[in-house]
Order: structure tokens, then C-alpha cells, then sequence
């Protein structure tokens, strides 16, 4: 796996936006922040892709504090004892503070509330509307519910969540037009197949108990209607399409020549592992065995500027949605 640096990584600080509103005849502070909902990673260079999202959270919205979490237990319990691990900290100096001591997103909005901000956007940086999503939701619509006998009390104003990458249910914004922005991101990805005279494979996650396969699907005919020149199919670690699905299709296209791709956020465990790894079950084998020539490309998605910009808009689309102004 190609190394990448980690310059990016560096955290900095965001300067406080406080506005003064009425409140039944009282005047009380409200304070915009974004939170942004991530599963998260153990793979260091992996993290590049998680930050670049950040950064541009934050240079679209620099008056706006922008607070990451990860919504993996175990991910977090794993960065928690590295951050009590003082021969990992001295061999790792490039990883954030804000990675080292990251939270759930239950504690990271409680914190955010306790400091006074009490309108936030929380923004996931999943791609389907699947379980996680809908955990997320649950926990946002809750937070959004509570009621207090004195309404200045309101731990917070207005709770907003964004989209993930490929939509989700809307009357008002289109979950096709989501995932045709996103094929549209990822035209470089076209372009380098085409360059390679190769099919484009991306692996998605997938999900066995949440029926999320037909928006990968949709997303794979979306690229193929854009880049008719590129045989671009897509299946997923759990669930369907599998690898299966893209064996045939790269069949019955007689397809030489394939760029496999992680149709994740971060190239982490599964893109090292299930994508590319040396056993026998990883999708790199199964198709070098079955004849194909393998181009892997292990970047997460969250490295490519337009994927990143579509979180930003996500973001911006839900604050703008819920009378939220982000600055």
C-alpha cells in the first residue's frame, strides 16, 4: 500500500460564532456547530481521508466549530489505548489529539451542548442510508424531541442531520440526484480506467439485514450512463451485489483488464484485507485467479476533493433546510 503523508492531519482551532436571540420575550445565546458522524478507522494513513472531509468542513464553515466522532465502539476503544500508549505516541506523532481522545456522537454532542452550542448540524459521512444511518437518526430525533417547561432551558434549539453520500428519503431533496452528484465526483476514476483500457470494480461495505444493494446498483448504472466508454460495476462486502454479481458482469463483458477501487470513505481494514489482501478470499485474488489483470487503487473516498465537497453541501443543504445560518 502506497504511503501518504500526513500534513493534512493537524488540527486546528476554528473561532467561536455567537448570535443573540428572542426566546418568548428572553433573550438567550445560541451557538451553531457542525458535528460530523463517522464509523472511523485504526488505520493510520487511512485517516487521511476522514480529515480531508474535516478540512473542508472547515473552510467552507470557518466560523463555525467543526467536531469529529466516530460512531465504532471498538474503533474508539482502540484509539483510547493508544492514547495511553506512550511507545504508540512516540512512534506516531502525526496523529491528531483529536483522534487520540475522539467519542461517540452522543458524548461529542452532550460536550458540544455543555459548551453552549445548542443548533447543530450533524452531518454522517456514511454513503447509504443503512443501519448506521438509521441508529444515527434515532439518536438525533431524540435529542431533537426534548421539551423543557421553560423553553430557555432547551438543551438545543434545532438539531439538524445531513444526507449520507448516495441521499436518503426526501420530499425535497432527490436521492437520485444524490447519487448521480456522486458519479459525477468521481469522474477521475472513469478517466483512469479508460486510461488502463480496464473495468472499473468498486467494493462497497453492504449490510446483510438493511436492503441497501439497490442504490449501489443505481450509483454502478449511473457511472456506466455518464462514462458509457467504462464498464464500471460495484458489490459489496455483506450483502448484494456480492463478488459474484461483479464476476459476471466482468463475464459477460469479456473484460480483460480491471481497476478495483474501495467504495469506501477510508482504504482501512477492508481495502487492505477483504480488497487487496494476500489470502485467497480477497476480491484482488479471486479475480487475478480467475484471469483478470488487477489495478488496485487504495484511496478511501474521503481523499477526493469532490467527494468531500459533497459532505460540505450535505451539510450546508440540511442547515439551510432547518433556518440554520453556518458561517
Amino acid at each position: 500500500m502506497e504511503s501518504r503523508g500526513f500534513g493534512s492531519l493537524v488540527n486546528r482551532s476554528t473561532p467561536d460564532f455567537t448570535l443573540l436571540i428572542q426566546t418568548e420575550g428572553e433573550t438567550v445565546q445560541q451557538t451553531e456547530a457542525i458535528l460530523l458522524a463517522m464509523f472511523g478507522t485504526t488505520v493510520e494513513p487511512a485517516l487521511q481521508g476522514l480529515m480531508a472531509i474535516k478540512s473542508a468542513m472547515e473552510q467552507a464553515f470557518p466560523h463555525t466549530p467543526v467536531t469529529l466522532a466516530f460512531t465504532s465502539n471498538q474503533i474508539r476503544r482502540i484509539w483510547r489505548k493508544r492514547a495511553a500508549d506512550p511507545a504508540y505516541l512516540a512512534a506516531h506523532p502525526e496523529i491528531p489529539q483529536e483522534i487520540l481522545q475522539v467519542q461517540g456522537v452522543l458524548a461529542a454532542i452532550a460536550n458540544l451542548q455543555d459548551r453552549g452550542y445548542d443548533t447543530l448540524v450533524v452531518q454522517p459521512t456514511h454513503i447509504a442510508p443503512a443501519e448506521e444511518f438509521h441508529d444515527l437518526a434515532a439518536y438525533v430525533h431524540a435529542l431533537a424531541s426534548i421539551r423543557t417547561m421553560k423553553p430557555r432551558w432547551q438543551p438545543f434549539q434545532k438539531i439538524a442531520l445531513g444526507r449520507p453520500l448516495l441521499g436518503t428519503y426526501s420530499l425535497k431533496h432527490a436521492y437520485s440526484t444524490d447519487i448521480r452528484i456522486a458519479a459525477e465526483a468521481l469522474a477521475d476514476d472513469a478517466d483512469l480506467a479508460r486510461r488502463e483500457g480496464a473495468a472499473l470494480v468498486y467494493m462497497g461495505h453492504g449490510n446483510h439485514y438493511f436492503p441497501s444493494g439497490g442504490l449501489y446498483l443505481e450509483f454502478a448504472a449511473q457511472m456506466r450512463q455518464l462514462y458509457p466508454d467504462v464498464l464500471t460495476l460495484i458489490g459489496t462486502v455483506e450483502g448484494f451485489p456480492g463478488l459474484d454479481q461483479v464476476l459476471e458482469g466482468l463475464r459477460q463483458h469479456a473484460a480483460k483488464r480491471v481497476v478495483l477501487k474501495p467504495f469506501l470513505l477510508v482504504a482501512g481494514d477492508h481495502a487492505t484485507r477483504d480488497l487487496t489482501g494476500p489470502e485467497e478470499g480477497s476480491w484482488q485474488s479471486v479475480l487475478t485467479k480467475a484471469g483478470f489483470a488487477v489495478i488496485p487503487v487504495i484511496n478511501g473516498l474521503g481523499e477526493q476533493t469532490a467527494v468531500a465537497q459533497i459532505f460540505v453541501d450535505h451539510a450546508a443543504e440540511a442547515a439551510a433546510d432547518a433556518g440554520i445560518e453556518l458561517r
